[in-house]
């Protein structure tokens, strides 16, 4: 299973069986898309414009927005309803946590998920290899919030995503304050991919950086 950033919280995950993209966003945001950004499968969290960008992706794909349980190009995709909010979506409506399972790995995206993880949550994302976080604050998770829905979620693999960066949102948070409340000192170096196997997964919780691609 490969994994890019693309910038905010969009991701493309290529495992043997397919191509998915996470979140697409609209150029406007700040962030550059590849003129070649193509598929079988795209997820959408929400309808806001930094996430719900499918029609820039080629190859005909899957559009997947709703929870609900799906095969898709011979993946399985588990899509479960949540919030944008601490306030039941009152203020910032829904939102929805995609979990699909790649290559014999568990990967789980929150998408502006604002609030923390019940227990019924979290049963249903169980187990989670790895962990697609926003960590910005604002209009999602803090990064303190962030820190504790790992603690609930106990990934083996993290990476953190919707946080301030050069190229747009000045409003988030810098990555640089999560990584503090991790407890990590000195940030690691960011990489430009990360590639992983049932075989390569650290046996204690790992927060990776990704550059996004320019």
């Amino acid at each position: 299973m490969e994994l890019t950033w693309l910038g905010h919280s969009c991701f493309r995950l290529r495992s043997q069986r397919a191509t998915v993209l996470l979140d697409p966003f609209n150029p406007s945001l700040g962030y550059p898309l590849p003129p070649d950004l193509s598929g079988q499968v795209v997820t959408i969290t929400h309808d806001h414009p930094g996430h719900n960008n499918a029609a820039a992706v080629g190859g005909s794909p899957r559009v997947v927005r709703q929870p609900g349980e799906y095969q898709v190009s011979g993946m399985l995709l588990l899509a479960i309803a949540s919030y944008h909010d601490d306030s039941n979506g009152e203020k910032l409506g829904k939102n929805t946590i995609f979990c699909l399972e790649a290559d014999g790995l568990w990967v789980c995206h929150l998408g502006d998920l604002g609030h923390l993880p019940s227990p019924d949550l979290v049963s249903q994302m169980a187990p989670v290899h790895v962990l697609l976080v926003p960590v910005g604050g604002t209009t999602t998770l803090s990064p303190s919030q962030a820190v504790e829905a790992i603690t609930r979620l106990e990934p083996r693999v993290v990476v953190p995503m919707h946080y301030q960066t050069p190229a747009a949102r000045p409003d988030l948070a810098p990555v640089e304050r999560f990584l503090k409340e991790m407890g990590i000192a000195e940030a690691p170096a960011a990489q430009p991919r990360l590639t992983l196997t049932r075989s390569n997964l650290p046996q204690e919780t790992r927060v990776v950086l990704l550059d996004y691609a320019r």
